[in-house]
């Protein structure tokens, strides 16, 4: 985004730098630390929380930093104020410390995270989310407690949907009707777990369940979910059609993301809603995609001239997604320009369910997003409703009251809910807001 480097800058020269908190140490939070302290003139780490003290001291040393302890509000808003980088293990008086503009969340976590976007947002600080299952599960709610506050609740830049969205943007702004906003994928198998993941996430530093829930399509389904719920998008069925040109061989040599599209043709309205979805096996990967309609003859004529073919479809996409790289371009334009990369537009549209990964015994308890118990699919909200179908983001922490067997649906009949969570709350006050 040019015109946010040249808005950074004069921050810069002003003296006056963006004010960040970062709640999450984990190993995209120490990517964003990086890059803001190191490459983003403009804009200063100020705190960072973490219930393990060390991760986030860390993420301060590796760019020559030295952060102080801070155990309270007042010792964390004298740190803030006095320029030096501090640390604390207490999330939520992060995230209602005066002296800070913008809070980036990047835990994770469901009900940890919940509580400290809402202190945030009532304190009237913007939030930066980069965390879809939190997004995908409340959003819209988020966004309506943002709007009330005054602040800007939105999804980063960088990772996919954020990725999508400015590609969805570009596109309207050419006059051409996005009928898809899609994401390229190198394997999906929902049967991923923890133990089939484990190398690969030691490999990268990665937590296993969270590598898995990138393979078994629970991370997609919560991508494409809120780029839904921004867009006002649906799915062509449930769990997408995510038709995959690998032939199960994660290895096999790469389509060009062009030749998908008849793939979803028939699934296509240049006068509906448009459509999620995803492709397996194709190039550029790991980018985006949209396809796009255009009525206008000569318009089209000029599409073709230009390489983008005859239609009646055109394929943009964007070749990479760079993750921490990109997110403080998320924070300065929520801050300078109230502009939110990706904010649900109403209530959801899109929701993501559980779905048995195995069979499931009476008393089982379901444990994290990847799992070895539930994977998540992708869902229209109407559906969601009448089978009153389980969020997989309120799924963790339940214990399966009946037997459930491989590949079901699971629904809230069929699980016992851990008491006292501010995560079911708000997602009640959702459906009672936008059902």
């Amino acid at each position: 985004m040019i015109i946010v480097d040249t808005a950074l800058a004069k921050r810069q020269a002003e003296g006056n730098p963006i004010r960040v908190g970062m709640i999450g140490a984990g190993f995209q939070a120490s990517g964003i630390g990086l890059q803001i302290i190191t490459a983003t003139p403009g804009m200063r780490l100020c705190a960072i929380a973490n219930r393990h003290p060390d991760a986030a001291d860390s993420i301060f040393r590796q760019a020559g930093q030295e952060a102080r302890h801070c155990d309270t509000q007042a010792e964390l808003e004298a740190g803030i104020s006095s320029g030096w980088p501090v640390v604390t293990e207490d999330a939520l008086a992060l995230a209602r410390a005066d002296g800070l503009d913008v809070i980036i969340e990047v835990t994770g976590s469901i009900e940890f995270a919940a509580h400290a976007v809402l202190a945030a947002l009532e304190s009237g600080k913007h939030v930066i989310q980069m965390n879809a299952e939190l997004d995908g599960t409340i959003g819209p709610l988020l966004k309506a407690r943002a709007d009330a506050a005054g602040v800007i609740y939105t999804f980063a830049d960088g990772d996919q949907p954020g990725v999508q969205m400015n590609l969805y943007r570009f596109v309207t702004g050419l006059g051409v009707t996005p009928v898809l906003c899609g994401n390229i994928k190198g394997l999906h198998d929902p049967y991923r777990n923890p133990a089939t993941q484990e190398a690969f996430a030691k490999r990268w530093g990665q937590k296993p369940a969270m590598v898995a829930s990138f393979a078994d399509g629970t991370k997609i389904s919560f991508e494409q979910a809120i780029v839904a719920n921004g867009t006002g998008m649906g799915v062509a069925r449930r769990g997408m059609l995510g038709p995959d040109f690998s032939g199960g061989n994660p290895g096999s040599p790469l389509v060009p993301i062009e030749e998908t599209v008849s793939s979803f043709e028939p699934y296509l309205d240049p006068d509906g809603a448009g459509l999620v979805d995803y492709v397996v096996g194709a190039r550029p990967g790991p980018g985006v995609f949209v396809l796009g309609a255009i009525d206008h003859p000569r318009k089209r004529h000029y599409l073709e001239l230009y390489k983008l073919g005859k239609g009646p479809y055109y394929c943009f996409s964007t070749p990479y997604h760079l993750c921490h790289f990109e997110v403080p371009t998320s924070v300065a334009r929520a801050v300078l320009f109230n502009d939110p990369v990706l904010t649900p537009r109403a209530g959801p549209r899109v929701g993501v369910i559980a779905v048995a990964k195995k069979a499931l015994s009476v008393g089982e308890k379901i444990t994290d997003f990847g799992g070895f118990e539930v994977y998540g699919v992708a869902e229209d909200m109407d559906v969601v409703r009448e089978e009153n179908l389980l969020p997989v983001g309120l799924a963790l922490g339940c214990r399966v009251n009946r037997l459930i067997e491989k590949d079901t649906p699971l629904t809230f009949a069929d699980v016992t809910v851990p008491e006292g969570r501010l995560i079911d709350t708000l997602y009640a006050e959702q459906e009672r807001l936008f059902a």
